[in-house]
């Protein structure tokens, strides 16, 4: 059990540290909120460990040994190493999962750059991913169906924030976006890192990864019938709030160079309300199909170090799943503009 002042602790590193996250996890049930706050406060300390470091590498190793010192249940005598070891406890977490996130930001030590769409969904799938599986486990969930979905679900916020954070990153000297994307598009990416601009040639390769955002939302989606009643409000909401800052880089022209995208606080809880709605209609709905898509490549690593022995699923056709999440995808683009024009809270 998280000790009360520990948890007070995690509690207040996240409002001030993820607003999206702490507005989300407001309406999570109790006791899933306290695991969560716990996970995100520690995955808050380990970010900051390392991004605020310049000896990353090192900062990744003293990481790792204190990992290694929660899952010997001896944590360090700090807050978020506390709650995280007593969640850990809790939940019987598989040490894959944080090892993954902490391969991520060790890739981060090393400065990567993602040549492929491909290559930044394994980054994405450790620095972001590995969180939502966490999510699951913590929620009790080991169908592979929902991991799978969240999976999805944390590779679309990850590309939302790389699309949000272009210029940030690149006056940073860091690099996200495709090289390959960016040399199909006759840009290289030396030259644009040391003079970052929101070309139109840039603007549409930020436009492209945004895409395919929409689509692993949408496919996510499919998952949260698989949550426990009280949860799926608060993933819903963080599937919107994080959806809507890709909508406020769309429409700044997705130029993420010159400006970074922000919603305020009546958007987040428009979108809290809406994912009220959505929770809601889960429980006449009928189930998707797409629950039952194989995970991304990338992700199923994840899935298979969080999931429960297999059992027997639907046989759907993977090429049938993608043209349903692209028609998904489709429809919420459609409904988007209309979505914009609805009263917002005051």
């Amino acid at each position: 059990m998280i000790a009360p002042a520990d948890l007070d602790h995690c509690t207040r590193a996240i409002r001030h540290g993820s607003r999206s996250f702490h507005t989300a996890s407001r309406l999570l049930p109790r006791d899933v909120r306290d695991k969560a706050l716990a996970l995100y406060a520690f995955c808050r300390l380990a970010d900051d460990a390392v991004d605020l470091q310049d000896a990353k590498a090192s900062a990744v190793d003293g990481l790792q040994e204190r990992l290694s010192l929660v899952y010997d249940g001896r944590p360090r005598n700090a807050p978020e190493d506390r709650a995280f070891a007593a969640m850990v406890a809790d939940t019987d977490m598989p040490r894959a999962l944080p090892e993954a996130l902490l391969e991520g930001f060790a890739w981060d030590a090393l400065e990567r750059r993602y040549d492929s769409f491909s290559e930044l969904c394994a980054y994405s799938a450790r620095v972001a991913s590995a969180v939502g599986a966490m999510m699951c486990v913590l929620m009790g969930v080991r169908d592979r169906g929902a991991l799978a979905r969240a999976c999805d679900l944390g590779v679309a916020m990850q590309l939302t924030n790389i699309c949000r954070d272009v210029g940030e990153d690149a006056r940073e000297g860091r690099l996200y976006l495709p090289t390959a994307w960016l040399v199909e598009a006759g840009l290289d990416p030396d030259a644009f890192l040391s003079d970052p601009d929101a070309s139109p040639q840039l603007r549409a390769i930020v436009r492209r990864l945004l895409r395919e955002a929409d689509t692993l939302y949408a496919r996510s989606e499919a998952g949260v019938t698989r949550l426990p009643r009280g949860a799926r409000p608060g993933i819903f909401a963080a599937r919107y709030i994080y959806a809507g800052i890709g909508g406020r880089v769309a429409r700044a022209g997705h130029d993420s160079v010159g400006t970074r995208a922000r919603t305020s606080g009546a958007e987040k809880l428009g979108w809290a309300s809406l994912a009220i709605l959505r929770a809601s209609a889960t429980m006449v709905m009928p189930v998707s199909p797409l629950l039952y898509a194989r995970p991304l490549p990338e992700t199923a690593f994840l899935v298979e170090a969080a999931a429960a022995p297999e059992t027997r699923r639907a046989d759907w056709s993977d090429k049938l799943y993608a043209t349903l999440a692209r028609a998904k995808a489709h429809e919420l683009e459609r409904a988007r503009p209309l979505m914009q024009r609805m009263p917002r809270a005051s």
